[in-house]
């Protein structure tokens, strides 16, 4: 049997950039460990079907197996993660993900320009010499946000903001995995929320493995972002202060986030002063639909409890917010798919491309492939969403 000739420093490049080892390469493979220790040694080849296994398990094109050094992956994103990420190289469903959404940012941009849509007028219309309360209110007043919902669950109030986002003409997709793959889930600990300010297809992506709580206040602090004109990839600390740009900017998007979210004024109405910080943060988070992190924040900032106080509770309380976001699973396989797909993938997006294939000007294989839906079922989506 042939062997497929590859570059043996791709092999290992590969494998440390899917952060999996050579036992568990070799156990997707059902082969014996050494043997793919002797391919990372350029002391064996494998066969052209273990070869294009490897890649697919790997996340890399079949043809990068035959590069004499690793491709240049670097995403034309600012890094403002922060929490337990400084320093962390993305892993490879993250990178996956976001080549995806800049391929789905780059059609839909096109298809825009086509359709004569016109830009929005907020991108970058914000500064950081502006009062965080200032620009909490332009954020406000553009979603027409109103007065506070004073019923209903937290996924209620985050499909009501991510509602008036998009009808604002921003793209909000949520998502917890690479495409429809429930096998490439992503990580908070990776990432939390991504913007990109462009004034054509102004973009929100929310890590949707995440509790609904953080989600709320990741889609409040990727509008702030959006309101700079600040385009990255978050992961939103509201932990130990840093000293440098990128944690000015995050740490100015927090203040705008808790101000549109749990406005001061209101927040000093509820807060009791001689009342423990354990025994008001649950009433308090259910009240305002934030967690009980940004409840202790607002209190630390309001300088209501100190900063001692709050790190004891940060650092017990981020801890179990990360387990809990970890643990959870994906359900989206039992939703429908006119149901799932436009919060995946946004609402005016998907009715875009499945608009488009029922007209016949898109070939219903592309739209699928935007999709990550059979091409059979295009115009069944469609309908039903029409419904």
């Amino acid at each position: 049997m042939s062997k497929a000739l590859i570059n043996k420093d791709i092999v290992s490049w590969a494998l440390r950039r899917a952060g999996v080892s050579e036992a568990e390469l070799a156990d997707r493979l059902n082969i014996r460990e050494e043997k793919v220790v002797s391919w990372t040694l350029g002391n064996d080849h494998p066969t052209f079907i273990q070869a294009q296994t490897a890649a697919k398990v790997l996340g890399i094109p079949f043809g990068y197996f035959y590069l004499q050094k690793p491709p240049e992956e670097d995403l034309p994103l600012m890094d403002f993660r922060t929490v337990g990420s400084v320093g962390r190289n993305l892993d490879v469903n993250t990178k996956n993900l976001l080549q995806d959404i800049l391929y789905k940012r780059d059609w839909f941009k096109e298809y825009r320009v086509q359709q004569g849509y016109e830009k929005v007028s907020f991108i970058g219309s914000a500064s950081q010499d502006m009062p965080p309360e200032l620009v909490a209110k332009m954020i406000s007043q553009t979603l027409s946000l109103g007065p506070r919902p004073q019923k209903g669950t937290f996924e209620e109030y985050l499909k009501f903001l991510v509602a008036q986002a998009e009808n604002a003409g921003i793209w909000v997709m949520r998502t917890s995995m690479v495409g429809n793959n429930t096998h490439r889930p992503l990580s908070v600990n990776m990432f939390r929320g991504v913007a990109i300010s462009d004034p054509l297809v102004p973009l929100i992506l929310i890590n949707s493995r995440d509790v609904k709580s953080a989600q709320i206040f990741t889609l409040a602090h990727e509008l702030a972002h959006l309101w700079l004109g600040e385009s990255g990839i978050s992961n939103v600390d509201l932990g130990a202060p840093r000293r440098d740009r990128v944690a000015g900017i995050e740490a100015f998007c927090n203040k705008v986030a808790a101000e549109i979210l749990t406005p001061k004024n209101e927040f000093l109405e509820h807060w009791r002063r001689h009342t423990s910080l354990n025994e008001q943060v649950d009433e308090l988070a259910g009240m305002f639909k934030v967690s009980r992190v940004v409840i202790a924040r607002r209190a630390l900032d309001c300088r209501l409890i100190s900063y001692e106080e709050y790190s004891t509770f940060y650092q017990r309380e981020q801890a179990r917010w990360d387990d809990e976001a970890e643990k959870r699973k994906d359900k989206s396989g039992s939703v429908p798919q006119h149901v799932m797909l436009p919060i995946r993938y946004g609402r005016s997006f998907t009715r875009s491309v499945l608009t488009e294939a029922v007209r016949g000007t898109m070939l219903l294989r592309e739209a699928a492939s935007l999709l990550g839906a059979k091409p059979s079922k295009m115009k069944a989506i469609y309908n039903k969403l029409q419904a």
